[in-house]
């Protein structure tokens, strides 16, 4: 089996609510590929913020928490007509990525930064599969370094 019984493996999902009528649907293909990843559904925590700047806060918790061994944002983004599409965006990723960096928990970012809904929909269940698949790849190779 590897490094890594993946039933030992417990993630949190953090979902950012706006734009849910798509995003939900990424949260349940991330959700859906854990598990048949392998992973327990209990072993799988989901929490909920209203945005996607909301997100870093939520995620530094989990990490604070040291309960999991890895993280997962989802969220979408979706151009709109005003500068405010490009500073959520910008600034999301940036803070996801600071996270990740400051707690040395991998973090997915499926948080999706598209032009519209029909882009939004076609990328939401390939998106949040890459997401889990990602995320479970990165574990096993932290698990690789530290153990060697």
């Amino acid at each position: 089996m590897g490094l890594i019984d993946n039933k030992l493996i417990k993630v949190a999902i953090c979902v950012s609510k706006f734009n849910y009528e798509h995003v939900s649907n990424l949260e349940k293909s991330t959700f859906s590929k854990l598990v048949e990843s392998g992973i327990n559904k209990e072993n799988i925590d989901v929490f909920y913020v209203p945005g996607a700047l909301e997100l870093p806060i939520i995620l530094a918790e989990c990490c604070k928490a040291e309960r999991y061994d890895g993280l997962i944002a989802v969220g979408a983004i979706i151009r709109g007509e005003t500068y405010h599409f490009e500073v959520v965006s910008d600034q999301s990723a940036f803070a996801i990525m600071n996270v990740q960096l400051k707690y040395g928990i991998p973090i997915m970012n499926a948080v999706l930064t598209t032009n519209n809904d029909e882009e939004t929909s076609n990328r939401t269940v390939i998106k949040g599969h890459e997401a889990a698949e990602g995320l479970l790849q990165t574990i096993a190779t932290l698990k690789k370094i530290n153990q060697d």
